[in-house]
């Protein structure tokens, strides 16, 4: 076995992987998976020199190579544990444990799965450690998909303290130190960080960054690479096995048949993370549809391609080099746009679903949901603003309430009223731009420019009694009441909250009667009267159990 090698961040990794291996329990097989330059044969190296004194039989490692035949897998296990045939490994070990170290096993899958197959029912007490880009495929392997390292979240503090305690910060600066020999200055600690985070923590890809310090500073490394990592290629002069990151991404990704290709082309349009759902809508239509995609998930999962949070919801994220490379394949196919097309068409759905919660009791929970998705729906909206408006209108005219909630009402009107005027929207969904048209009137309202939409609410007003939308005509009197109190159209106001009033109490809207209640109240309360409204008096109305009122039907 070669030497050890001193690892960064992988602490609990090898003290876990060891754990198991030492365990008389544990499985006959771990194999760690990933793409090329994660990390598997240094971590693979590491592991079994630790786990040795669990081994009295030996612990030894052998290279697979393409070509390689099942026999000569065998004859060079033997050699590495110091006999000469492979039928002779019984008598060796005459029953003691031993662990065997194989790197490489997607070079001969084939060969490897047959080799271990054969030593496993021949040695019961051999067990074997693996890396490769996929895992063996036999039924006592456990596989380990092995992760990026950690890198600094975007609050983290602009502190060498606060971003040096993350591993791929950590290993940057090891490998920086090998070609400069100067401390970081303090402009270079941010975009430290940003480079770190865009590398996606994959060692190789921190390796062959940290090596261009030889001529670059950080920032210079950041401004010329941010925004292509697969351009990152091996340096002049480097050793054999080390690859380009494109070449180390695509080895991975022909691993995958044509249709799980197709699918992660779709998933590359994914800029943060989702959801198995998101994932099941977005694939729709590609040659995986009508597949189960929890099998696809797996499988990228497996190859190490993808990574998951949560515990009793899972949230996936593609590796960002992944990411890149699919999308880049997407446009070699010229599928790139009918991709993020699908994506906004996703996104537009999503918000639709939400939009109904986002009032009441349920206005933080569903602006959470909201919350979570921010970057892609963002992603979505600006592309289908270019080239879908009619998508881009749906997202826009779901979000007013969550853009009024986070305090975006001024960047969640200009959507709006660009989507509205764009000629493209002209024969959209009559429904959808009459919402829209309500949107910009809450959104104004909120900061101080109500009377400037007094205009599109009562075109919606019209719309909405077209189209015979009774929640659509109250939401648009509602917002013409606010909007005419605010230039001191009073009358203009009562009328409209009289009209949103009778249609809360025609389609039995608990809150919406008060809401319209409250609003008649401090209309009276401002001309000095209390009167019955549409021949009832306050005392008729239905009011929610448990809820006092005090002087014309007010809340209290």
């Amino acid at each position: 076995m070669p030497p050890t090698i001193e690892l960064i961040g992988r602490d609990d990794d090898a003290a876990e992987l060891v754990a198991r291996l030492s365990d008389s329990d544990g499985p006959r097989g771990v194999t760690l998976v990933g793409i090329a330059g994660v990390g598997k044969t240094s971590l693979g190296l590491v592991v079994s020199h630790r786990a040795a004194t669990a081994y009295p039989g030996g612990v030894a490692g052998i290279v697979i190579t393409e070509g390689l035949s099942v026999g000569e897998m065998l004859s060079g296990i033997a050699a590495v544990f110091g006999v000469g045939r492979a039928d002779d490994l019984t008598g060796h070990f005459a029953g003691r444990a031993a662990l065997l170290f194989v790197d490489g096993v997607e070079r001969a899958p084939e060969t490897g799965a047959e080799a271990l197959s054969r030593l496993l029912d021949q040695l019961p007490a051999m067990r074997f450690l693996a890396t490769g880009r996929h895992p063996v495929g036999l039924p006592a392997e456990r596989v380990w998909p092995l992760a990026p390292l950690v890198a600094p979240p975007p609050e983290t503090a602009n502190t060498i303290a606060a971003i040096s305690a993350y591993p791929a910060v950590g290993l940057f600066l090891d490998r920086l130190g090998r070609v400069r020999h100067t401390e970081l200055e303090p402009d270079e600690i941010e975009p430290l960080a940003t480079l770190v985070r865009r590398l996606g923590g994959i060692p190789l890809a921190i390796e062959l960054a940290a090596a261009r310090g030889r001529v670059l500073t950080i920032p210079e490394i950041l401004e010329r690479y941010g925004d292509r990592v697969l351009d990152l290629d091996r340096p002049a002069g480097a050793p054999d096995g080390v690859v380009s990151l494109r070449d180390a991404v695509a080895a991975s990704y022909r691993l995958l048949n044509a249709g799980e290709q197709h699918a992660l082309r779709r998933l590359a349009m994914f800029r943060y993370r989702w959801s198995l759902a998101l994932a099941e809508q977005i694939t729709e239509g590609t040659q995986t549809d009508g597949a189960d995609v929890v099998h696809l998930l797996d499988r990228l999962l497996e190859l190490g391609l993808l990574n998951v949070r949560g515990r009793r919801t899972f949230r996936f994220r593609l590796l960002d080099v992944v990411r890149d490379y699919s999308a880049e394949r997407a446009a070699a196919a010229d599928e790139l746009t009918d991709a993020r097309r699908r994506h906004a068409l996703v996104f537009a759905d999503l918000a639709q679903q939400i939009a109904p919660d986002l009032i009441g009791t349920g206005l933080t929970d569903a602006a959470t949901r909201l919350d979570d998705v921010v970057g892609d729906l963002g992603t979505a909206l600006a592309f289908a603003a270019a080239e879908d408006p009619q998508t881009a209108l749906r997202i826009a005219a779901a979000l007013p309430r969550w853009w009024r909630f986070r305090g975006r009402d001024v960047s969640g009107r200009q959507w709006l009223r660009r989507l509205l005027d764009d000629p493209r929207t002209a024969d959209a969904d009559p429904a959808t731009r009459a919402w829209a048209k309500v949107g910009l009137a809450q959104l104004a309202l909120e900061h101080g420019a109500g009377a400037e939409e007094i205009g599109s609410a009562t075109a919606a007003v019209a719309e909405f009694e077209r189209l015979g939308s009774g929640a659509g005509q109250l939401a648009a009197h509602t917002q013409l009441a606010s909007l005419w109190m605010t230039i001191g159209g009073h009358d203009q106001a009562r009328r409209h909250g009289a009209a949103a009033l009778a249609l809360a109490r025609e389609s039995g809207r608990i809150r919406d009667m008060a809401v319209a209640e409250n609003n008649l109240t401090w209309h009276e309360i401002r001309e000095g009267t209390c009167r019955p409204r549409d021949g009832a008096s306050p005392r008729s109305t239905s009011w929610p159990a448990g809820a006092a009122r005090s002087g014309c039907g007010r809340w209290r």
